[in-house]
């Protein structure tokens, strides 16, 4: 009897040697470093085209607007429970990466319009919102941070630390994306990240990460919007309450222009919907600006010119930043 115990034993220690160690610590959650990424092999940065278009005198960037199918479209037109506490926001847009070879021209441009639209259309006390631009301590300028992975998780933790079950969280990344495979917990083939900095290197931030960084948090209003290549990926992140605003299919590119001087999605979804109040529908508050985040959503997928706009929406009806 002794010798069957100890051989099986030896066997249960070759096993477990043997299993990856995903399997074996399955049960385990990961831990985020925020100055070192997980591993990670075949790794791509996705850059952000940046279309240099010159429109005929006259011509308008956008084609004419139609409206989405019922069954494409996000918005079930049938407002949700709005938000009864504070509301907090985590915004990045980096146009300034290290280096001159992967610059963009308009990210730190969404980052500012998004705040704006947070402040002047859905009043955020902008004590609530952390910026975080480019790689530049004096380009981020107005009390920003600089766009650096540690900052970026650091400004999660903080809030995770702050915003309650009542509250709300905007998560608004505006940059390159990426690709490959991540030991970040998900068992994924494929993982997507989005790509920051340390100050001198490019740095990733993957999809496994940021649903660990996230997974503290009490709330359940938290709305995602990634204005990257690759960013249909970020499902990672969806949870019930939450929407995942994503520029780009999983596998697709994402698109800033001269002509709009932002990202395309950010103008279209951000801009023009929100700001401007152009993807509202009629609804029973005439003359009140209240554009969901799903009509938002619906009114860039309809007007978008080259991205392929996917969303992921486990808010019940629509969602009221």
């Amino acid at each position: 009897m002794k010798r069957i115990m100890i051989c099986a034993l030896i066997a249960l220690v070759l096993l477990v040697n043997l299993l990856p160690l995903s399997v074996v610590f399955a049960d385990q959650p990961l831990k985020v470093d925020r100055n070192n990424p997980v591993p990670a092999t075949d790794v791509e940065l996705a850059q952000k085209v940046t279309v240099f278009d010159t429109p005929r005198a006259g011509a308008s960037a956008k084609p004419a607007p139609s409206k989405p199918s019922k069954s494409s479209a996000a918005a079930t037109g049938i407002l949700g429970t709005e938000c009864t506490g504070d509301r907090y926001a985590i915004v990045i847009g980096i146009s300034d990466y290290p280096g001159t070879g992967s610059d963009l021209m308009y990210s730190d441009n969404d980052a500012q319009d998004m705040a704006l639209t947070l402040t002047s259309v859905y009043g955020f006390n902008p004590a609530n919102i952390v910026m975080l631009v480019d790689s530049e301590g004096t380009e981020a300028g107005g009390g920003a941070l600089v766009a650096t992975r540690s900052n970026i998780l650091s400004a999660i933790e903080t809030i995770a630390a702050t915003a309650t079950a009542d509250d709300e969280v905007v998560f608004f990344f505006s940059g390159h994306g990426g690709k490959g495979r991540a030991s970040d917990g998900d068992n994924e083939a494929t993982d997507e990240c989005i790509w920051s900095h340390d100050g001198s290197n490019f740095v990733p931030i993957w999809d496994g990460e940021l649903k660990a960084a996230f997974s503290g948090y009490q709330t359940s209003r938290i709305v995602f919007v990634f204005d990257s290549c690759y960013a249909g990926g970020m499902t990672d992140l969806a949870a019930p309450g939450r929407i995942i605003a994503m520029a780009s299919a999983e596998k697709s590119l994402s698109y800033e222009w001269s002509s709009l001087g932002n990202g395309e999605f950010t103008y279209y979804m951000i801009e023009q919907g929100m700001t401007l109040g152009l993807a509202e529908k009629p609804d029973n508050t005439p003359n009140v600006l209240d554009v969901t985040v799903e009509e938002a959503f619906d009114y860039a997928k309809v007007n978008r010119m080259r991205n392929t706009p996917t969303v992921s929406d486990l808010f019940t009806n629509d969602l009221l930043p």
